[in-house]
């Protein structure tokens, strides 16, 4: 059993007891959250497909942590025009444990 959920701007393949990493979400560790944003929904060989959401479809997660990701380097240079520029960022995560799909 799997479902197929949106947060974040982004699509995710969940079945029950993934931990997952997905974009920052409120809420402490230990909190539950609800995804409500079902886009399909497969049951044994039935699937369900949504347009666009699965209605009365909902996965419930548990967050586990957050966290920033890897560091990454922005760095712009232009030639011969003594234009350099240098930044850096760490994208903010939360990891969810999906606890129930219903």
């Amino acid at each position: 059993m799997y479902a197929i959920i949106k947060t974040g701007g982004k699509q995710y393949k969940v079945a029950e007891g993934d931990e997952i990493y997905i974009e920052k979400l409120e809420g402490e560790a230990g909190d539950e959250i609800v995804f409500d944003q079902v886009l399909a929904l497969s049951k044994d060989d039935d699937l369900q497909v949504g347009s666009p959401i699965v209605e009365d479809a909902s996965v419930k997660a548990e967050i586990v942590k957050h966290g920033k990701g890897k560091k990454i380097t922005i760095f712009k240079y232009k030639a011969k025009k003594g234009y350099r520029r240098r930044q850096g960022h760490r994208q903010p995560y939360t990891c969810v444990k999906i606890t129930q799909i219903a």
